[in-house]
C-alpha cells in the first residue's frame, strides 16, 4: 500500500487545489502515471504514483485546498477495474452504528452519486444523500454539499414558513479559482506595501516598423520564428537596466538589492488569469533567441505547462495591454520587483515632426516603478532610454 502525498513544489509554495482527478478508485494506476493534477498559485502540477496497484481510496476532494505533505490518496496492491465498470457497493452500517434515517434511504444513498468522503460524512450525520441539492453540475454530491445540507436552517414547521428565494437570472455566480485569488491578493498586497508611482511617455514607432517590414520576412527564413515587437522592447529593456541598475533590484528588509543578471518576465494572458514567465539571461540571447524563448512560454502558458522554474526569479517585467486596444494604462508591479514596462496600442495621430504636423504609428508607454528605490531621474531616464533605442532601432541590432 502506498500513499500519494502533495510533493514539496517550490519554496514559496505551501499549498494547492485538487484541480481533478485523474484515476478515480477502483482503477489501476501504473508506476510514474500521474493520478492527480493540482492547481497551485502560480501553475497547474500533475503528480504521479509512485507504486503500481489499484486506487482504494481518494482523501480530497476536486476544489479542495491541500498542503504540502498531506496524504490524498491511497493506493494498495491489484489490478484494477476499467474506469467504466459499476462501482462496488458500499457495506451499509448496522442498527448499532447508525442513525436510522441513513439506513431507511440505503437504497436510494447507493443509487445517488457521491464520493466516498461524502458518502462517510452523510453516514456520520444520519443525512440521505437523496435529499441533497449538489453544487456539482453533473449532480456528484460532495463533502461541501454534505457540511452545507447539515448546516443550513432548517424550515419552520409553520404555514407560514418563507417562500425560498428564486434565482432569477439576474446575477450568476463562480467560486474564484486559486490563481485568481493569488492574483488578487498578490496585487492588493503590492498596491498597500509599496510606494508605487507611474510615468509615462510615448513612442514613435516609425522606423522599427520599417525596420521590421524590412526584416521579417528574412528573419523568418533564417530562424523558423517571427520577428516581433517584445524582442525589440526585451533588449531596449535590457540596455536600460543596465544603465539604471536600481531599476533592476527589489528590497530585502532594510536592505537593496541589486541584480546583476536580466531575467526578463513576460506577461502572458491565460484563461486562468494573467501569468509572468521569465526569458532567462535575456542580456545574452540575440532576437530570434528572445522570440524563440517567447513563442515557447507563451505556448507553456496557454497549455497549463510552464514550471515553477519558468515563473520565479524574474528582476523586471514587461506588459503588452496593446494586444487586447490598450492605449494607456498604469502597470502594477509584478511581486518584489520594483520596476514594470507597459507598453499599449500602435494609434497613428498627428505629431509635430520639426516645423511639420505629420502622421505617426505612435505608442504610448508606462513605466510603474517603487518610489522607494528609485527616484525620478533614473525611472525618467529609464524611460527616455528605452524610447530612444525604439525610435533608432540600428542601435540596438549594433549592440546585441
Amino acid at each position: 500500500m502506498a500513499e500519494i502525498i502533495v510533493p514539496e513544489l517550490a519554496e514559496s509554495i505551501t499549498e494547492g487545489t485538487v484541480s481533478r482527478w485523474l484515476k478515480q478508485p477502483g482503477e489501476a494506476v501504473e508506476r510514474g502515471e500521474f493520478i492527480v493534477e493540482l492547481e497551485t498559485d502560480k501553475v497547474n502540477v500533475e503528480i504521479i504514483s509512485e507504486e503500481a496497484g489499484t486506487v482504494q481510496e481518494l482523501l480530497a476532494e476536486e476544489g479542495d485546498t491541500v498542503e504540502v505533505g498531506q496524504v490524498i490518496a491511497i493506493v494498495g496492491e491489484g489490478s484494477g477495474a476499467p474506469a467504466a465498470s459499476a462501482p462496488k457497493a458500499e457495506a451499509q452500517p448496522t442498527k448499532e452504528d447508525a442513525p436510522a434515517p441513513a439506513e431507511a434511504t440505503a437504497t436510494a444513498d447507493e443509487r445517488t452519486l457521491a464520493s466516498p468522503a461524502a458518502r462517510k460524512l452523510a453516514r456520520e450525520k444520519g443525512i440521505d444523500l437523496a435529499a441533497i441539492n449538489p453544487v456539482d453540475p453533473m449532480g456528484r454530491v460532495k463533502v461541501q454539499d454534505v457540511e452545507a445540507h447539515a448546516t443550513a436552517p432548517k424550515a419552520p414547521a409553520t404555514p407560514a414558513a418563507p417562500a425560498p428565494q428564486v434565482d432569477d437570472g439576474r446575477v450568476t455566480r463562480e467560486k474564484m479559482t486559486r490563481r485568481r485569488q493569488t492574483i488578487a491578493k498578490r496585487l492588493l498586497e503590492v498596491k498597500q506595501s509599496t510606494a508605487m508611482l507611474t510615468t509615462f511617455n510615448e513612442i514613435d514607432m516609425t522606423n522599427v516598423m520599417a525596420l521590421r517590414s524590412r526584416k521579417k520576412d528574412e528573419f523568418f527564413e533564417k530562424n523558423d520564428v517571427r520577428l516581433g515587437f517584445m524582442s525589440f522592447f526585451t533588449k531596449a529593456v535590457v540596455a536600460a537596466l543596465k544603465k539604471f541598475p536600481y531599476v533592476n533590484a527589489e528590497i530585502d528588509g532594510d536592505e537593496i538589492v541589486l541584480k546583476n543578471y536580466y531575467d526578463i518576465g513576460i506577461a502572458v494572458s491565460t484563461e486562468g488569469g494573467l501569468v509572468v514567465p521569465n526569458v532567462v539571461d535575456a542580456d545574452r540571447k540575440n532576437f530570434a533567441e528572445i522570440e524563440g524563448s517567447i513563442r515557447e512560454l507563451a505556448i507553456k502558458a496557454r497549455d497549463n505547462k510552464l514550471t515553477i522554474a519558468d515563473m520565479t526569479g524574474g528582476s523586471f517585467t514587461i506588459t503588452n495591454g496593446g494586444v487586447f486596444g490598450s492605449l494607456m494604462s498604469t502597470p502594477i508591479l509584478n511581486g518584489t520587483q520594483v520596476g514594470i514596462l507597459g507598453m499599449h496600442t500602435i494609434q497613428r495621430r498627428p505629431v509635430a515632426v520639426g516645423d511639420n504636423i505629420e502622421i505617426r504609428p505612435m505608442m504610448y508607454v508606462a513605466l510603474s516603478y517603487d518610489h522607494r528605490v528609485i527616484d525620478g531621474k533614473d525611472s525618467v531616464g529609464f524611460l527616455k532610454m528605452v524610447k530612444d533605442l525604439i525610435e533608432n532601432p540600428e542601435d540596438l541590432l549594433l549592440g546585441s
